[in-house]
């Protein structure tokens, strides 16, 4: 059950040792034990050689239509926007079509990704991307948009690629057998976020759930990492309070679990600790008085995009595998699940 857990119904995991329901690793059959045995964890080490993020992120109130000017410079002429229905029908893809169409770049909007993007509308974006051939993809919304555009990015990319072999744990990203395929040849894909909390636009995970199995499926590779992140707190001065609280609560987790991951160096050491400081002096002042305070809506925006670089580097815990797991047996926000859990996992 613990194997499960941690491995989405996978085989077992070089990292953890412990696949689906206890299954076998590579040197003996490993069980909870081997888990709970903090002496052992703590004191296990990798050599971290490199930190990794987008290769331009750009934030601030204002930064949307700056950003899109780069992608104009640089010669996109087809853009495909991955969104959902709501950001779509509140004028959210508007903002962005409306400037690459006056640069006479054209545009299609795939708007039909739900909470927990499924593996049949995926496909479904990933046949209008093979149509309309685009040569930039641009994700719009929090995880589940960006999620579904990563994705339908590598079944753009290569079409030919079996999608169940680069299906892997989080923490096993540097130690994949099956090498993950070049990307960006077709396109490249840019990254806007409209919450403040999964940092998905700076990471290199994904997951998707097979519709007719209901097994979900974790992508982790730093090809799936954006090209670009669009971090502009404009986009989220109408957010809800039960949004905001949720994602404020998921970007202290993955600060709190990027800063004590035994994968942790000194670069996401700092960055983790930044977000932990600002979400600290501005979330709930962000929750309570939202656009009236733009500041902290800023501030906490800009701290869950600088979490989810020290979390692309350094990895999540037990929290997050647990969160993951009760969010969906019980259709709770993600954020509200790391909440329920945190504490207990500290202690």
């Amino acid at each position: 059950g613990i194997g499960d857990l941690y491995n989405f119904k996978l085989a077992p995991s070089l990292t953890l040792g412990c696949g689906s329901w206890g299954g076998n690793s590579i040197s003996e059959n490993v069980g909870p034990k081997h888990l709970i045995n903090k002496k052992t964890v703590a004191k296990r080490a990798e050599n971290m050689l490199w930190h990794k993020l987008p290769k331009s992120i750009y934030f601030r109130r204002g930064s949307l239509p700056i950003a899109l000017d780069e992608v104009i410079t640089d010669g996109h002429k087809r853009a495909l926007i991955v969104t959902d229905r709501f950001l779509f029908n509140n004028g959210y893809a508007d903002q962005i079509t409306s400037v690459l169409k006056a640069a006479g770049v054209e545009t299609e909007v795939f708007f039909e990704v739900e909470a927990d993007p499924t593996l049949s509308v995926v496909r479904k974006g990933a046949e209008l991307a093979n149509s309309f051939k685009p040569d930039v993809i641009i994700a719009l919304g929090g995880g589940s948009p960006m999620d579904a555009a990563k994705i339908m990015w590598v079944m753009y990319e290569h079409p030919e690629t079996h999608f169940e072999e680069l299906a892997l744990r989080f923490m096993d990203i540097r130690k994949r057998i099956y090498k993950f395929p070049k990307m960006g040849v077709k396109a490249k894909m840019i990254a806007v976020t409209t919450t403040s909390g999964t940092g998905s636009e700076v990471t290199p995970f994904a997951v998707v759930t097979d519709d007719a199995t209901g097994q979900k499926y974790p992508l982790a590779d730093y090809a799936l990492t954006p090209d670009m992140a669009i971090v502009d707190a404009n986009l989220v001065m109408d957010m809800p309070k039960s949004l905001c609280a949720f994602g404020g609560l998921d970007a202290v987790t993955h600060a709190l679990e990027a800063y004590v991951s035994v994968l942790a160096s000194e670069f996401s050491d700092g960055q983790a600790l930044q977000a932990l400081k600002l979400l600290k002096e501005n979330l709930p002042a962000s929750y309570h008085e939202g656009s009236k305070n733009p500041v902290a809506r800023e501030r906490v925006h800009s701290a869950a995009t600088i979490a989810g670089i020290a979390f692309a580097n350094a990895f999540l815990g037990v929290c997050h595998s647990m969160a993951h797991k009760l969010g969906s047996q019980f259709h709770i926000p993600h954020g509200l699940a790391n909440a329920l859990l945190i504490c207990n996992v500290i202690r």
